[in-house]
């Protein structure tokens, strides 16, 4: 069974940072493409960022393009998401997602491609 426990949220003022964790358990992690998304109070979950298997190519939404950045690390079962210049609008719950196909690369930036969601972990910006 595939687990994804998310860390690392908290409160931060608008300039600062926070590095989120996911923890990925239950299958071998390197074959998997990872995702991340945030959902603020009254909005749609949205897209964030993702990465595939190996770690060799990474997508993000144009909100975060510059001041985010996704790694995974395959030994450690783990993909972060490192935020920079933090913003007030970047408050909402962070969830990590994982596709159910290995080596999945279509459609990465959509909810669809995922299948397994982990709690999330709330981020606060204070302005």
């Amino acid at each position: 069974q595939v687990q994804l426990v998310e860390s690392g949220g908290g409160l931060v003022q608008a300039g600062g940072s926070l590095r989120l964790s996911c923890a990925a358990s239950g299958r071998t992690f390197s074959r998997y493409s990872m995702g991340w998304f945030r959902q603020a109070p009254g909005k749609e979950r949205e897209f964030v960022a993702a990465i595939n298997w190996s770690g060799t190519s990474t997508y993000y939404d144009d909100s975060v393009k510059g001041r985010f950045t996704i790694s995974r690390d395959n030994a450690k079962n783990t993909v972060y998401l490192q935020m920079n210049s933090l913003k007030p609008e970047d408050t909402a719950v962070y969830y990590c997602a994982a596709p159910q196909k290995p080596f999945t690369i279509v459609a990465l930036t959509t909810r669809e491609a995922y299948d397994y969601w982990g709690q999330g972990t709330q981020v606060t910006v204070s302005s």
